[in-house]
């Protein structure tokens, strides 16, 4: 079964960037990808998605211009570009993935079927 483990995250100020990356532990082939965070006392949310059929991508509202999906060229590797970043950003932020699942419910984490550890993100004031 395909493994992902996300890395990238780390302590950062308003403002500032992070690179989030999630590589998987082999080859595999995905519905949706997506990134989906939770911070402390919240349930996990949706971040955002990439079909990796057409390519197409999805936002949440609240990183709307300011967060970017991609996946590259070989398709086992997600990344999330995080700027202009907020203390309200601040959450562990994990990868997952529809390996099993074919659901247009890009946005809901019970659509996806295989999920990375998590990797922090802290966004200081």
């Amino acid at each position: 079964q395909v493994q992902l483990v996300e890395s990238g995250g780390g302590l950062v100020q308003a403002g500032d960037s992070l690179r989030l990356s999630c590589a998987a532990s082999e080859g595999f082939n995905a519905y949706h990808m997506g990134w989906f965070r939770q911070a402390p006392g919240k349930e996990r949310s949706f971040v955002a998605a990439i079909n990796c059929v057409d390519g197409n991508t999805f936002y949440a509202d609240s990183v709307k211009g300011r967060f970017t999906i991609s996946r590259d060229s070989a398709g086992n590797t997600l990344y999330l570009e995080l700027n202009s970043l907020k203390s309200e950003d601040t959450a562990v932020y994990y990868c997952a993935a529809q390996v099993i699942y074919v659901s247009t419910a890009y946005s809901q984490k019970d659509e996806y079927d295989t999920w990375g550890q998590g990797t922090q993100v802290t966004v200081s004031p």
